[in-house]
């Protein structure tokens, strides 16, 4: 009845397509990298926040990281 096209050009917001690792970006399991693309940061930015996360956290994000790269994807 309608000419009404709707078409799927890939492009999809953060919050429609969810959380993804980014092993082709990421130095260990991809986890700063898939975090980085989903909020659209830097990667290094991402990085340093987890290494001063993990100075001042007493090294608790490191196991948080693990969880997070296991889980993932």
């Amino acid at each position: 009845m309608s000419d009404l096209r709707f078409e799927d050009h890939g492009v999809h917001s953060p919050a429609t397509r969810g959380f993804r690792l980014n092993k082709q970006r990421g130095k260990i399991m991809g986890v700063s990298a898939g975090i980085a693309d989903y909020f659209g940061l830097d990667v290094t930015l991402v990085r340093v926040a987890w290494v001063i996360g993990t100075l001042v956290g007493f090294g608790s994000l490191i196991l948080i990281y693990l969880a997070i790269g296991l889980i993932a994807d």
